[in-house]
């Protein structure tokens, strides 16, 4: 087949921070897919057709790519930060496990992009410095009481962790809960990040004690980090810098 599908990241948000090889994927491509607010931030030109679709849709959009692609189409499938970090990899795949056995010909790429967690880290300091986790605070493909058991799990393990999609309009409690395990199971004032639209104009970064973390200080935009029982916070001259060391002493 002379079509291809390349599922890359287009990064936390500055167009400096999107890879050459996302940059030469997105200069070869016939065709984008992606959701809205991603697919927007690729320029149209002569030659090009942008596919942007609604959030809940990856395996229609999965689909889609693998079909055009099919047809002899050069797909790139964008995802904000890293493809493969809660986001359109995994989908691709999904659709292709499922799809026509045609599909399994096709050359299909994953190009990695910088993800937001280590965007917001690198702004915050280095609070992922030692073992840490991701979760992914959305109920909307499984449910709370999965997402509630991994966040006691990883304080008992003492990871530093990184929450993508903390809250939303449509989950407004669901961080008002996390707070609440959060306090329960850490019982300390170790220190949590709110770092929003990292590299964008709108970006703002607050480190504040895990006791004196409110719920509105996330939103859709925002990705929270919470240190391990280790972290530290220094300050420096623009501001509070967090780190866990990368030693930890019994």
């Amino acid at each position: 087949m002379t079509g291809w599908v390349k599922i890359v990241g287009l990064g936390p948000g500055a167009e400096n921070l999107v890879t050459p090889q996302v940059a030469d994927a997105l200069a070869q491509a016939t065709d984008v897919i992606g959701y809205i607010p991603y697919v927007a931030r690729v320029s149209a030109r002569p030659g090009l057709t942008l596919h942007p679709s609604d959030n809940r849709v990856e395996l229609d959009r999965a689909a889609h790519a693998l079909t055009l692609a099919a047809d002899g189409q050069r797909v790139v499938v964008v995802s904000s930060g890293d493809p493969g970090v809660f986001a359109m990899a995994s989908a691709v795949f999904e659709a292709l496990e499922d799809g026509p056995a045609e599909w399994r010909e096709l050359k299909i790429d994953v190009l990695p992009g910088i993800t937001a967690m280590l965007a917001a880290a690198a702004r915050a300091g280095a609070p992922l410095g030692h073992d840490f986790c991701a979760i992914n605070l959305s109920d909307n493909l499984k449910p709370w009481a999965l997402i509630e058991k991994r966040l006691r799990l990883a304080v008992e393990g003492d990871f530093a962790m990184a929450f993508y999609n903390p809250r939303s309009k449509s989950r407004p409690d669901g961080f008002v809960r996390t707070l609440e395990v959060l306090n329960e199971a850490c019982g300390d004032a170790r220190p949590i990040i709110f770092a929003r639209a990292v590299s964008t104009p709108d970006e703002n970064i607050r480190v504040v004690a895990l006791p004196d973390a409110r719920p509105e200080m996330a939103d859709m935009r925002t990705v929270v980090i919470v240190g391990a029982s280790n972290t530290r916070v220094i300050d420096g001259a623009d501001g509070p810098i967090v780190y866990t060391p990368r030693s930890v002493l019994s």
